[in-house]
């Protein structure tokens, strides 16, 4: 007989579903990861429809990629609240092409209404292409009322 998840390992899938179930995954096209509590990856693949006019993604790309890697950090230390962005700041490296990119969050500080977290974005070739560290603050949403969150 298998084991039931523990609390955490719930509210982490809960995260995942929550992630998958928001309309803008369906532009921005990506699969969140929630390995253990304060770290998460993002997998998504870079195609010309993101690119700018020098053929190269564009930077919206890199910052919804590394908010949203430092959002899923920080939240799964929030098991009651989603929270929202109140600040990120965004460092751009390299360019990219093509290929996959891995998003890798960790949650820095903070527990209570504040929560710190960065993040990080790798190339397929192993580069660091991207950094980021963003504040995030808790709503007065409870994750429980959101459909993704408790489907």
């Amino acid at each position: 007989m298998a084991a039931k998840p523990a609390g955490a390992d719930l509210h982490h899938r809960a995260l995942e579903r929550l992630y998958q179930s928001a309309p803008v995954n369906q532009v921005f096209s990506s699969r969140l990861e929630i390995p253990s509590e304060g770290h998460s990856r993002l997998t998504f693949t870079i195609t010309p429809d993101v690119y700018h006019a020098a053929g190269a993604a564009h930077g919206t790309i890199y910052f919804k990629m590394l908010d949203d890697a430092a959002f899923y950090a920080a939240n799964t230390l929030a098991t009651d609240r989603f929270l929202l962005t109140t600040s990120f700041n965004l460092h751009f490296t390299k360019p990219v092409r093509e290929g996959e990119v891995i998003a890798e969050g960790r949650w820095v500080s903070g527990k209570r209404r504040v929560l710190v977290a960065e993040s990080r974005l790798i190339d397929s070739e192993g580069d660091e292409i991207g950094r980021g560290t963003g504040t995030f603050m808790r709503s007065r949403i409870a994750l429980s009322s959101l459909e993704g969150y408790s489907a």
